[in-house]
């Protein structure tokens, strides 16, 4: 049998037994036998300018196309820089597979170049972290990766290489290689409370669905869909559950936003949680205290973290929707939605009204309004910011799962994210147009990646939300200080689209409403990686940044 290296082993696995077809990454020496690899096996990659938008952009990947993102990184600060993709990755439970160079073991504890103890850094911010110390058990350590990041819970894992086995050789038959790649297994909850769970929507008079990221890392659709139309209970869904029924479905709450979210927790009497932590942005499951609970999750922990259940589920969505399909009877609640929908609609006429009404300066509701009028609701939205994320998602409409999405909107709220994700979005769903919002602030965070976006031809459109600051920050400032004690969240004037036009991009700079619709129209018929920075309402001011700093107050 021939000779292989460890490096051209892991490029290899990845592509024969996992079929990995992107990585991303950035060069070092450590890992370059891996590149070397990786060209071997005609696996593209995707060089960055920075490793936390490699991170970004494997976690993703694996929301976009279905399957585990691969981020490959240097030692030393090509680790350190990823760490806050990962957290943000493990926050949000998506499966990807950080492989990492580092020190040689030959030169432990000698003050070797960018040595560090990496696995000691990040094993509290992964789901699993393993090291290689034997180059013919390259491919059983990754295969271990890749399990635990795609079964049970879903997480990212962490994998050390180093450079003592990735360019060294073996003989290809002393190589321990896995029978297979992934297999998905999946549990079902017990038929016991499966039946509590029933007797208890039986008899619900105002029931309302909360759905979350693990529905989105489960094929439920068919089964969500049957579940809601059988019971005719009102749902909402957010992170990347978002989608898997449209918006406009007659059930669903999201023409109202966040205030039809809030009024329907005051007044139900029973919450069907599926795959959703009750975290902050729930206010720990305390914002439906007359309510009952049924809860499904695929991790038992959760049942019962912040909120106890009355019922509780454990196993995989779609399982556990199957097994209530089965029992639950049909039952309309047309009192029940129409009386809420009477309720909130009035409440967000004010948004509705900004969306409609042509204003100088723009305001941000107006903006995401004639975005999507340009491009449409089939598209592809990602939206990062403060403020922008508030705008971005009760402006939006999704027609497929994760069709909206917010990142910044989650546990993590990490800005930065919007460029990274929209390039990975477009790679995995090349047939779909892809558009970002960006808030002003989160764009120079990761704005350096429009150059790969040039570089490797990955066409997306840009639409910053310029209001000249940090917003959320300054706002907050302004109501809890004073407007003369606002102090390190002015940005001002800043040509972004200049920024990307120097990168190789189309740019266009937009001030008032009457150009707007127009330039994105030019953007996205540009075919580049494209930004129309557009000069906001300064003084517009979300729902969100109220409930921030609420939640911020100390007694």
């Amino acid at each position: 049998m021939a000779d292989i290296s460890g490096g051209h082993l892991v490029a290899r696995y990845l592509k024969q037994v996992e079929g990995v077809e992107v990585v991303f990454s950035l060069s070092g020496g450590h890992i370059d036998r891996i590149y070397d690899g990786l060209l071997n096996e005609k696996v593209r990659l995707i060089d960055v300018r920075h490793e936390q938008a490699a991170a970004m952009m494997a976690h993703a990947w694996s929301i976009y196309r279905g399957h585990p993102g691969v981020c490959l990184v240097t030692a030393g600060p090509g680790f350190t820089n990823a760490l806050t993709g990962v957290v943000n990755a493990q926050l949000e439970n998506a499966p990807m597979v950080i492989i990492s160079g580092t020190a040689p073991v030959r030169d432990c504890e000698k003050g070797a170049l960018q040595e560090m103890k990496q696995a000691d850094m990040i094993k509290s911010t992964v789901k699993w972290c393993g090291i290689c110390h034997d180059v013919r058990r390259i491919p059983e350590f990754l295969a271990i990766a890749f399990r635990q990041a795609s079964t049970g819970r879903k997480g990212p894992v962490f994998l050390e290489l180093p450079p003592d086995i990735l360019n060294v050789k073996v003989s290809e038959d002393k190589v321990v290689w896995p029978a297979k790649g992934v297999a998905s297994y999946s549990c079902q909850p017990d038929t016991e409370a499966v039946e509590k769970a029933v007797e208890l929507i039986g008899r619900a008079e105002r029931p309302i669905i909360i759905g979350g990221g693990g529905m989105g890392a489960s094929d439920c659709g068919d089964e969500f869909r049957r579940f809601v139309e059988k019971t005719g209970i009102p749902f909402f869904l957010i992170n990347t559950a978002r989608g898997i029924l449209p918006d406009d479905h007659p059930l669903s709450l999201w023409d109202g936003g966040m205030m039809a979210l809030l009024t329907a927790a005051s007044q139900t009497d029973l919450v069907i949680a599926l795959g959703v932590r009750f975290n902050w942005l729930l206010m720990y499951g305390q914002v439906f205290p007359q309510a009952k609970l049924v809860r499904v999750d695929i991790n038992p922990a959760e049942i019962d973290r912040n909120r106890a259940a009355e019922v509780g589920l454990v196993g995989d969505v779609k399982l556990a929707l199957k097994a209530l399909n089965g029992l639950v009877e049909e039952r309309r609640h047309d009192a029940w939605l129409k009386g809420l929908r009477d309720t909130y609609l009035p409440m967000t006429a004010e948004e509705v009204a900004a969306r409609n009404t042509p204003s100088d300066p723009i305001h941000p509701q107006r903006l995401i309004a004639l975005t999507r009028q340009a491009a449409g609701d089939d598209a592809i939205y990602i939206v990062d910011g403060g403020d922008t994320s508030y705008y971005g998602a009760v402006g939006l409409q999704a027609t497929e799962r994760a069709a909206v999405y917010a990142s910044a909107g989650g546990q993590f709220g990490c800005l930065g994210t919007g460029i990274p994700f929209a390039l990975a979005a477009k790679l995995a769903r090349p047939d779909k147009q892809v558009v970002l919002i960006n808030g002003d602030g989160s764009f120079g965070l990761n704005a350096m990646e429009f150059d790969t976006a040039v570089r490797h031809d990955i066409p997306f459109l840009c639409i910053v939300n310029n209001d000249q600051a940090w917003g959320m920050i300054k706002h907050g400032q302004e109501l809890c200080y004073g407007g003369e004690r606002v102090i390190g969240s002015h940005l001002g004037t800043v040509r972004y689209d200049k920024v990307v036009e120097a990168l190789g991009g189309y740019g266009e700079l937009v001030e008032k409403d009457a150009d707007l619709l127009p330039a994105i129209r030019r953007a996205l018929a540009s075919g580049k990686p494209a930004c129309i920075n557009v000069m906001t309402d300064t003084c517009a001011i979300s729902p969100m940044t109220l409930q921030l700093i609420d939640g911020l107050k100390m007694e």
